[in-house]
């Protein structure tokens, strides 16, 4: 506990990075989005090489392990495609979000129909389940506006989730002053 509340500053400074990025995403949410797809491109093709490479090595035990062939071989692909043409990743990245808000909402419905017996207020269920199938709706017919609020829902995150660690941060920061205040009174004793 000591070395965090000493440290409170880089707790400060995570909160600070983390408004700043919201607030560049909020006022940019184009080269967001596409800064996103590229972090995505890339990591989906070093872990296919990786993957890859582990496929082909196991061979030299043996046989090569066709799944990690064929799952590297795809993550290079994908990785490639995001960096040729990463509006085409930006829209498939959109799909499956939407296809997912929406099997989650048809089963958070679903849910609260069964449980309607034994939940009370189970209508916040099928409430929260109605919300994700009309945003994996919104997602499929608009695209474009989808991807741009989710990058908003990110930074929205982002400045909030900065302006909690800040707030921590202060809050250690008094802590270590009244720790050290308290060791200095102690040792002037």
């Amino acid at each position: 506990m000591a070395s965090i509340t000493q440290n409170w500053w880089a707790v400060a400074l995570r909160g600070i990075v983390a408004i700043i990025f919201g607030i560049v995403a909020f006022l940019m949410p184009g080269p967001t989005l596409l800064a996103l797809v590229f972090l995505f491109a890339a990591f989906a093709f070093v872990d296919g090489v990786f993957a890859l490479v582990s496929g082909i090595r196991r061979a030299q035990g043996g046989k090569p392990d066709w799944m990690l062939i064929i799952g590297g071989l795809a993550g290079i692909v994908v990785g490639i495609l995001g960096f040729a043409s990463p509006d085409t990743v930006a829209v498939a990245l959109l799909a499956w979000i939407a296809a997912w808000a929406i099997l989650t909402g048809i089963f958070a419905v679903v849910a609260a129909y069964r449980m309607r017996e034994v939940l009370q207020g189970e209508w916040l269920l099928a409430l929260n389940g109605i919300v994700s199938v009309l945003f994996g709706l919104y997602l499929i017919f608009f695209p474009g506006a989808g991807a741009i609020a989710i990058v908003w829902i990110i930074a929205l995150w982002a400045i909030v989730s900065g302006a909690i660690l800040l707030v921590l941060a202060f809050r250690l920061r008094s802590r270590a002053e009244r720790i050290s205040g308290t060791r200095t009174g102690a040792q002037s004793a």
